[in-house]
């Protein structure tokens, strides 16, 4: 004989699958109630804040302050000559008095030997005073002064003993004035300054320039106490040539990469992932974008959060994106470094998840036992 009961585990299956169809509009509708801290101690949930058109406002014009920050004392369009400093070798010719031609400095180990009449220059080392013994005129204070001042300088000394004497002075090997070229270069490392001027895009192609890795919008200029972030897009999109961001000595320079600003998009997305940012920028919209959108099955569009960790607390934004002009504030809205996007679950994702880590298998079953014919 057929029976066409249901056993008792099919009987307890659909109650699930009834109480599941039945449940399903409560959870949709019940509002989410933030948890209570569980003791007076524990920690404060950072306050969200909606992504709205006033909030983008104010952080766009809160990153404009940060980005304008004055670079007039950096940009200097004609740069001064190269001035002698301590550790300058020079090369010093007295025409018609070769016996005052000094020694001569050795190229590969800088040790000087006596003057045999060689192809080599005479080399007068700049000692820590800024100064150079040079025969009749004695100790010169050339420390400051350019090749024309020394050399007049040096002239004037030598009227004395010499009648019109003429001199040539250079400088023949720099050794005084550097700086430091770190980061994403193809040569990072120091690059001497010399009788070129030593603009910030002459040192990155000295040091064989950006790497692909390079993120053009965070080149960080350490001098002295001071920092100063710059933007090379940005400076020539106000106007400013990046070929006159004249560099002092001892200034380090560093090109960031673009691994170090990475926007980490999670939750229920399609594709969750690291997304490199486009020298510096990607807004909400393009984050989403590139990971695939938010879950058609499993994501709620009313909860897509932006995590960012500041210097002083944790800020947390988030949009609904089922509102009208969402879209457009997703567009605007701009992320910044180490941001986490996040998408939380559906209310009926959360419940279906919950049930299937209660009773595994339950509501397949359900679903089996009701679709049987």
């Amino acid at each position: 004989m057929q029976v066409s009961l249901f056993t008792t585990a099919h009987r307890g299956a659909v109650c699930l699958l009834a109480l599941a169809l039945s449940g399903c509009a409560y959870f949709a509708a019940s509002p989410q109630i933030e948890p209570a801290a569980s003791n007076a101690g524990a920690a404060v949930a950072p306050r969200t804040e909606l992504i709205t058109p006033q909030l983008i406002a104010a952080e766009q014009q809160q990153r404009a302050a940060v980005v304008s920050q004055d670079l007039s004392t950096l940009v200097v369009p004609n740069p001064p000559s190269y001035t002698i400093d301590r550790g300058d070798i020079l090369s010093i010719v007295v025409w018609d008095h070769p016996e005052l031609g000094g020694s001569v400095v050795s190229p590969a180990s800088g040790a000087t030997e006596p003057n045999t009449g060689g192809t080599a220059p005479s080399g007068f080392v700049v000692d820590h005073e800024g100064r150079v013994q040079f025969p009749f005129a004695g100790a010169l204070k050339l420390a400051g002064l350019t090749e024309d001042q020394a050399r007049d300088l040096l002239a004037s000394k030598l009227a004395r003993y010499i009648a019109s004497p003429n001199v040539t002075l250079r400088v023949q090997a720099f050794r005084s004035k550097r700086v430091y070229i770190d980061g994403e270069v193809k040569s990072p490392g120091l690059q001497v300054i010399n009788d070129i001027p030593m603009t910030l895009m002459e040192a990155l192609n000295r040091s064989g320039g950006l790497l692909p890795s390079a993120d053009q919008s965070r080149l960080v200029l350490e001098r002295g106490e001071l920092r100063y972030r710059i933007d090379l897009r940005e400076l020539v999109q106000k106007g400013i040539n990046p070929g006159n961001v004249m560099l002092a000595p001892g200034d380090v320079v560093r090109v960031q990469s673009r691994d170090e600003s990475k926007v980490f998009v999670s939750g229920e997305v399609v594709t969750p992932r690291a997304l490199t940012m486009h020298n510096g920028r990607l807004t909400l919209n393009e984050a989403l974008g590139e990971a695939g959108g938010v879950s058609p099955l499993s994501g709620d569009a009313r909860q897509v959060y932006v995590v960012r960790k500041t210097a002083s607390a944790t800020r947390v934004f988030q949009l609904d994106a089922r509102v009208t002009g969402a879209m457009a504030m997703a567009e605007g809205f701009e992320l910044a470094p180490k941001d986490v996007v996040y998408v939380a679950a559906s209310p009926l994702a959360n419940w279906h998840r919950n049930l299937s880590l209660l009773i595994p298998g339950a509501l397949t079953s359900a679903v089996g036992v009701t679709t049987k014919p």
